[in-house]
């Protein structure tokens, strides 16, 4: 039976079509939580592949208790529940192995593996349970009728997600053949010619049995509709309007990044999730709304494309961005050390000409920092600089957070904002302009410009000490790119670039500039990319492919 979740879209008419037109107007009516149909069958892979571990273990476990620490019965028919014992391992084993691969299954194809798992234990309980009723005492070993028919019960019940309508089949039919077997033994519905006559029947307890079976079947029943229930409202609770959320991808002093799908596209995507009790007032989600709407019109290669947001039910403000494959630069810098200044060079351009856009539609970052700037992979192009984050300034939390900024007070992050906004002045482009030099500051270095626990120390330091030179903390940095690095880092924004197209030529003009290559950026991820990055890759193109 099919789970509502997996019905298909589909086309209806609608009744208020209008009398004029001869033809009735078509109404798009979405399936209902097509999202929760591809959920489903993910969980339903994991869970079979843990069934069938434990089947296989358990069904082993028992198979070698019988075959070598109890008495060799001998006989046709211990013969057969020991080859039908054997069948049980092989096809536990198999499933489990093959739900361990990264193959994709159909939901189709997951229910009939879920038939045949649970299929065969229901062969061999039943021939042992009729070798045990009527069976030759030489031939089985007596055993209460029971026990496994409860075990396989619930195990089907706590490992399959299934709607109880859906489950109550399976699991009255588990819970019904021992009780049939004995009834069947009781009322003499079987041939006595199986074995001359009736005298070996045992386990006459049918009352008990049925009693016992029917509170199997009600409790195991119950808490498959729990579990669902449970199931479907943390699927809820991870969906914001037509978006699923996945896994955190991180957190900052507002909200959450999750890694996201569009239900309907299938399409990967990063949210970035703002509490309304991180926010502050309505006045600062208002701003938000206002600057997501002015960085959604920037269309550079290099911004961050934003392509929908909105506000839940519950006040939560978010906003969905393109997933960027990669890491941003603070975390390359953590894992494999300062840069070389020709991959520098690569990477600052680009972010020049992302703000060169930016700059020119009056909106100023604010907060340009490693942790907003990803190295990320698009388009079959590694190295692809991503500037994050503009405009979103983050609240002040106390002197022990890093990330201190406040509308109205500071903004940007201590280790990277400029002099201006260290002492609260009004930023403009120049400031952007020092924080990408205190950003190259870092790629070159792997250490920040000015170093502090405590953040007010930074932002004093940031407007008052001189930075010195990158070459004091790393050496062999090429003479003209610390030169600029260290006029971006002026006090002054008069002695700055004055745009971000004068620091890009300047850049360009370097000796080491266009020496890193695709092709060098192409041959450093395929040796030194994230394993992360890679697995979620390929399972982005296996979602594509199915």
């Amino acid at each position: 039976m099919a789970e509502p979740s997996e019905i298909e879209e589909t086309l209806v008419f609608s009744p208020d079509s209008d009398p004029a037109d001869n033809a009735p107007r078509p109404v798009l009516v979405e399936g209902q939580q097509p999202a929760l149909s591809s959920a489903v069958s993910d969980l339903l892979r994991d869970r079979l592949k843990i069934a069938s571990i434990l089947l296989f273990l358990g069904f082993s476990v028992f198979f070698v208790l019988n075959r070598f620490l109890m008495p060799d019965l001998g006989g046709p028919v211990a013969v057969v529940l020991e080859w039908t014992h054997l069948a049980v391992i092989l096809v536990a084993g198999l499933t489990a192995y093959r739900l361990c691969t990264n193959c994709r299954f159909a939901m189709g194809h997951l229910r009939m593996v879920e038939w045949l798992l649970f299929g065969l234990p229901v062969v061999l309980f039943t021939l042992s349970d009729l070798a045990c009723l009527f069976g030759d005492p030489q031939e089985v070993i007596d055993r209460p009728i029971s026990p496994k028919w409860i075990l396989l019960t619930f195990i089907y019940a706590l490992f399959i997600p299934n709607r109880w309508q859906r489950a109550i089949w399976p699991i009255g039919t588990l819970t019904a053949i021992p009780v049939v077997l004995v009834l069947a033994a009781e009322t003499g519905l079987f041939p006595a010619a199986w074995h001359g006559s009736a005298a070996h029947v045992r386990h006459a307890q049918p009352l008990e049995l049925s009693l016992l079976m029917l509170v199997t079947a009600a409790a195991a029943t119950t808490g498959v509709h729990t579990i669902n229930s449970l199931r479907e409202e943390a699927f809820e609770a991870r969906q914001l309007g037509q978006y699923q959320l996945s896994k955190k991808l991180g957190s900052g002093g507002m909200g959450e990044v999750y890694l996201a799908e569009h239900m309907l596209l299938k399409r990967p995507c990063a949210i970035k999730v703002i509490r309304p009790d991180h926010a502050g007032d309505s006045r600062m989600l208002a701003r938000f709304e206002r600057e997501v709407q002015a960085t959604s019109r920037l269309t550079h290669w290099n911004t961050v494309e934003i392509f929908d947001y909105g506000r839940a039910q519950d006040g939560t403000f978010y906003y969905v961005m393109e997933y960027l494959p990669g890491m941003n630069l603070e975390q390359l810098v953590a894992m494999h050390g300062p840069l070389p200044a020709e991959r520098v060079i690569h990477l600052m351009t680009q972010l020049c000409e992302a703000l060169e856009e930016a700059h020119a539609s009056g909106l100023i970052h604010r907060d340009i920092k490693p942790a907003n700037i990803f190295a990320a992979h698009r388009g079959g192009v590694y190295d692809v600089a991503k500037l994050l984050d503009f405009g979103l300034a983050r609240p002040l939390t106390g002197l022990n957070d890093s990330e201190l900024t406040q509308e109205g007070t500071i903004t940007g992050s201590p280790l990277y904002t400029s002099p201006e906004q260290a002492v609260g002045d009004p930023a403009d482009e120049r400031s952007d302009i020092y924080s990408l030099g205190a950003v190259a500051w870092w790629l070159l270095t792997g250490r920040p410009v000015f170093e502090d626990e405590n953040p007010v120390k930074l932002l004093v330091a940031h407007a008052t000490r001189d930075t010195g030179r990158p070459s004091d903390v790393q050496a062999g940095i090429p003479e003209d790119l610390e030169n600029i690095v260290v006029r971006c880092l002026r006090k002054k924004p008069e002695e700055r670039f004055q745009s971000a197209t004068d620091l890009r030529h300047a850049l360009l003009s370097c000796t080491d500039a266009a020496r890193w290559s695709r092709r060098d950026a192409r041959e450093w991820w395929m040796t030194h990319g994230c394993p992360q990055k890679k697995q979620l890759d390929r399972q982005v193109l296996q979602d594509a492919v199915a």
